[in-house]
């Protein structure tokens, strides 16, 4: 009778019956974490949301998300990923209008771009249109035509120093002399 703690055997003739199928670990509990590392890292990598648009595929339209973005392929429309980060690997063609937190241009895109954080513009990487982002990074060897608008968020106004005060009214002064007739 076959008990769930005794996991499966492999089949004669590979491994030898009653061998188990993976020898276990060398050295311990250090070999244990060693071997657990690269499985924990891309645990991590899995936990973090990130979706990939391939070099084939085509999105004509709007384009809406909640997560970080990379795309390989071509989007024409309007991208908007308010709170995420937007990669445009070096495959990716981007007639658009994009608003990201954080855009990486490693390919082309040609329309204006507004990010809340950052536009990062890498080596090969292309921009024809304009920017505003409180950052901005060109690498050299990368390809920019627009304007840029460094501006931060919008700040509350500030109150004007006490040393001075405009009214609109004219301000009391010496009186202009009359003329005598």
């Amino acid at each position: 009778m076959w008990k769930r703690d005794q996991g499966v055997r492999p089949t004669p003739g590979r491994e030898g019956i009653g061998a188990p199928a993976t020898p276990p670990p060398a050295g311990g509990p250090a070999a244990t974490s060693a071997a657990q590392g690269p499985e924990s890292e891309s645990r991590r990598h899995m936990d973090k949301d990130v979706v990939n648009i391939g070099k084939s595929v085509v999105i004509k339209g709007e384009l809406n998300g909640s997560e970080d973005l990379t795309i390989e392929g071509h989007v024409e429309g309007k991208i908007e990923l308010k709170d995420h980060v937007l990669t445009i690997g070096p495959n990716g063609k981007i007639k658009a209008e994009v608003f990201a937190k954080v855009v990486i241009v490693l390919g082309d895109v040609r329309g204006n771009i507004v990010a809340s954080e950052k536009v990062d513009i890498r080596d090969n990487g292309s921009v024809d249109g304009d920017i505003a982002a409180p950052r901005v990074a060109i690498a050299e060897g990368a390809h920019f035509r627009g304007s840029v608008d460094m501006q931060r968020k919008a700040e509350p106004p500030r109150p004007a120093p006490h040393a001075e005060v405009k009214s609109a009214a004219p301000a009391p002064g010496p009186a202009a002399p009359k003329p005598v007739a």
